[in-house]
């Protein structure tokens, strides 16, 4: 097929449900994508963080290759050894907890808000955050303090609370007889790169300590090494009672998953919660391979590293063009804020062969693979000063 073709196709039988950006892309190796035209891209916005070790990483594609020949799939009335395997490793990584698999983040979350919901035995409401994202599906989206998404699906399910980020009274002042968690994202994505602060999310833990509430901490693109930890809540000094994980887990491939703590994971018993798909032999092997391909690569001592050269590199073109107004993120997941809107900014980066994302109107998001070298940084910051120079 032409280009023309697949566009038509898009236009004629595919539903309009995203904003398409008019690329086709046929090939992908690290931080490179190829067009159907052979024109090289650098990605510095996989996947909205999936491929947080690049396109077709090599120990990803070898794990899928050996699964796909033996077992793609099995239902989960049945044991598979690769979930097991992925379960156990998961455990081992963060906290004494029990898995369930999904196949995406917003899945993930609702597992999440069923669990609580179970726990609190009558109680029923759930603290989120202005400016969250958890996932389009209608209790996430209730979940999500951003009114746009939640616009023409009315009435929206019941039991969520909108409390300021980095306000305790403001989270204080929503706690009643009926709340059971606490439900936020430690770096806001898609509200515009927003740090939780340190302090603010220890207040949280005590808090919910003392209600005896859940602290739920979405980690769907905060997870596995984004912000040079394997997760995000390493950075705050706290454990969570349950975790969301999707996006960078797959490698590529759907997977979400939900980590609760063994004293409140059997909650959700036989019959309660499924998904068909969740958990499969070949995403399993996949995200092993991912777990493995961070730890033997030491991938999280290198995020580290390339994260300050990447923020030392945005300062000085913060110090240089006056409508970046500021520079925000941890670890490679980078916010930079400017005065006017960045929609032109992110179409100048792509005619150039960079690929960032836009954010709030005016936020620039780059999240480049775990494994992006300096010289590679470099030429996106090349990039992104003639893009920058245009305004």
């Amino acid at each position: 097929m032409k280009a023309r073709d697949i566009f038509a196709v898009y236009k004629d039988s595919i539903m309009p449900t995203y904003t398409k950006v008019p690329l086709i892309f046929v090939k992908g190796k690290g931080s490179k994508l190829w067009d159907i035209y052979n024109k090289q891209y650098l990605d510095f916005f996989p996947g909205w963080g999936v491929g947080s070790l690049g396109h077709c990483h090599p120990k990803v594609m070898q794990a899928v290759r050996e699964q796909v020949s033996k077992l793609i799939f099995v239902a989960n009335n049945y044991y598979n050894l690769p979930q097991a395997k992925l379960a156990k490793e998961l455990t081992r990584l963060t906290f004494p907890a029990k898995v369930f698999f999904c196949n995406s983040g917003a899945e993930a979350n609702e597992a999440a808000i069923k669990l609580a919901r179970k726990f609190g035995d009558g109680r029923y409401e759930i603290i989120t955050f202005e400016n969250a994202f958890h996932g389009r599906t209608l209790a996430a989206l209730a979940a999500t303090g951003q009114k746009k998404y939640q616009q023409g699906f009315e009435p929206i399910p019941e039991g969520f609370r909108g409390a300021k980020l980095n306000d305790l009274p403001s989270v204080k002042s929503l706690v009643t007889d009926k709340t059971v968690a606490i439900m936020l994202e430690l770096i806001q994505g898609e509200g515009g790169i927003n740090l939780a602060d340190k302090g603010f999310i220890l207040e949280l833990r005590k808090l919910c300590d003392e209600k005896k509430m859940l602290l739920i901490v979405d980690e769907v693109q905060t997870g596995i090494g984004r912000t040079a930890k394997m997760f995000c809540y390493e950075n705050y000094g706290i454990i969570p009672d349950v975790i969301t994980l999707a996006k960078a887990l797959g490698g590529g491939l759907p997977i979400g998953v939900m980590l609760a703590k063994k004293e409140i994971a059997d909650t959700l018993t036989a019959g309660m919660h499924a998904s068909t798909f969740g958990g499969s032999p070949l995403v399993c092997k996949a995200a092993l391979a991912v777990l493995q391909a961070i730890q033997k690569e030491k991938l999280l001592s290198k995020t580290e590293k390339s994260g300050k050269y990447l923020f030392s590199r945005l300062n000085e073109l913060k110090n240089k063009y006056p409508v970046v107004k500021e520079i925000r993120g941890l670890g490679l997941m980078a916010g930079v804020e400017l005065a006017k809107e960045g929609k032109s900014v992110v179409e100048k980066c792509m005619e150039n062969g960079l690929l960032i994302n836009c954010t709030h109107d005016k936020v620039l998001r780059l999240m480049p693979a775990l494994n992006i070298t300096r010289k590679e940084i470099d030429r996106a910051m090349i990039i992104l000063e003639e893009a920058l120079r245009g305004l």
